[in-house]
């Protein structure tokens, strides 16, 4: 199946009560063991693709030709979205969606309201017009991930009266609203905002998407899902049950040098992971429905 839109996806998660997972990529091995694991799982996904992760992988369109022989070559008949990862201005995403991919967040959450009204209006009607889905935050999630850092100072959440203004203003596919969640590990627990998550659900009638989702306990995030949260980030679990069992691999055998032989191995660790996402997340099997066939828009 050719790389589609997250459009349709995320509306059918909404509607069927159930999130597909944006899982990040940040080399080939990522990038076998997240498709691997929908295609067993008859999962749709999302692949999400930092501008770092981009640059370490020598740019947009050698993801985009690798994520597109890797459909191939594994038989991957699931639907697979290729999104970018808080694009960070207008021409990272226009390079992007140029590049082949078929979603794109434009993050102008530090931005005045009225200035990331204007940004990402500007990036929806190129995105659109080339059948590409848009992402877009508005309030501040904390924590760091890839090149984006937030102090925990400078986070806040959405109000959700301008949540709804943002969405009918920009006409964005999905939406990232500031509600507690961070990006990279918890110190302490999560402490997501579920009744203000309730109310920009309806007040905006769009799928929503929760970023930081590693170390969400379940129940969290069957409640976030139960509120309209169609789309869950996961990126530093990977990383870290990669580098757990890479690091195991060579504390067990020091003589070892053979990349293959330590990095296959964190290869399986990321695919067990993504596996038990999404068995969470609900969309095992989803890809299987009569009503699971997403276009590009």
């Amino acid at each position: 199946m050719p790389l589609v839109s997250m459009k349709e996806m995320l509306e059918n998660a909404k509607n069927d009560h159930y999130a597909v997972g944006q899982f990040n990529i940040n080399n080939l091995e990522y990038a076998q063991a997240i498709l691997q694991a929908a295609e067993e799982e008859k999962s749709p996904v999302i692949l999400g693709v930092s501008e770092g992760a981009a640059r370490y992988m020598s740019g947009f369109n050698v993801v985009v030709e690798v994520v597109n022989a890797l459909i191939k070559a594994l038989n991957v008949e699931v639907p697979v979205a290729i999104h970018l990862d808080h694009g960070s201005s207008f021409e990272k995403c226009a390079e992007a969606i140029h590049a082949g991919f078929t979603s794109v967040m434009i993050d102008g959450s530090h931005l005045p309201l009225e200035e990331n009204i204007a940004l990402t209006k500007k990036v929806v009607e190129l995105a659109h017009i080339h059948g590409v889905s848009v992402e877009a935050e508005l309030g501040r999630i904390g924590g760091q991930e890839d090149d984006l850092i937030v102090a925990e100072t400078e986070a806040f959440y959405a109000i959700p009266s301008e949540c709804e203004n943002f969405v009918k203003e920009t006409q964005v596919d999905c939406f990232a609203p500031a509600l507690g969640s961070v990006h990279g590990p918890y110190k302490g627990g999560p402490n997501l905002g579920f009744e203000r998550m309730q109310e920009v659900m309806v007040l905006t009638g769009i799928p929503l998407v929760l970023h930081g989702g590693t170390g969400i306990p379940l129940k969290d995030i069957q409640r976030a899902i139960s509120l309209g949260t169609a789309k869950i980030n996961v990126n530093t679990e990977n990383q870290i049950m990669q580098t757990k069992k890479i690091r195991e691999v060579l504390e067990t055998d020091r003589e070892v040098y053979d990349p293959r032989k330590y990095m296959g191995p964190g290869r399986e660790a990321i695919k067990e992971t993504v596996i038990g996402k999404i068995r969470e997340f609900g969309s095992a099997q989803k890809a299987l429905s009569g009503t699971m066939i997403p276009e590009r828009l």
